[in-house]
């Protein structure tokens, strides 16, 4: 019996499977170039297809703008635990109201904290006090990654907005 050839992939699945080519060839992480391809797709499937009037030109920049900011992002947030600081690496500060200072600060967070709606505060302690990444909060709370965005970007506004007199001048 004789085989016939796969039948050629059409609209938007025939740029995906060439994206993710290029970019595997490109010398990128296989990983980092998919999953910003698939949040790329994602973000394309959830606004319809349809809307899109190049789906290729739509992923391939898509894909590069999330690579871009997953870079920055590692770039600009190397965080690193206070315990694996050396005891002379400890930031300081001087003065005999040290304590007090950071007891009132501490309370001011925790009293914003408490006025965020429940799933901007869950994902506020998720990602900047535990370290999870946007993408890992989306899966566990079962949303988008743009609506973790949306719910840090709202967090953080409120957070500076309840802290701006504990800033020191």
């Amino acid at each position: 019996m004789p085989h016939s050839p796969a039948k050629p992939k059409k609209g938007w699945l025939a740029h995906y499977s060439e994206l993710i080519g290029a970019w595997r060839r490109g010398g990128l992480g296989r990983e980092d170039g998919e999953d910003a391809m698939h949040d790329t797709v994602l973000g394309m499937l959830e606004n319809g297809v349809g809307a899109i009037e190049d789906p290729r030109a739509y992923m391939a920049r898509g894909t590069s703008n999330r690579l871009i900011s997953r870079h920055r992002h590692v770039r600009a947030l190397e965080m690193m635990p206070l315990d694996n600081l050396a005891e002379t690496e400890h930031p300081v500060m001087a003065g005999a109201d040290t304590g007090i200072e950071f007891q009132q600060l501490a309370d001011a967070l925790s009293d914003a904290l408490e006025e965020l709606p429940l799933k901007c505060r869950q994902v506020y302690i998720r990602h900047r006090l535990e370290g999870w990444s946007h993408t890992e909060i989306a899966q566990d709370m079962g949303l988008s990654r743009s609506m973790v965005e949306k719910h840090m970007s709202r967090a953080l506004r409120h957070i500076n907005e309840r802290l701006q007199n504990h800033v020191p001048f």
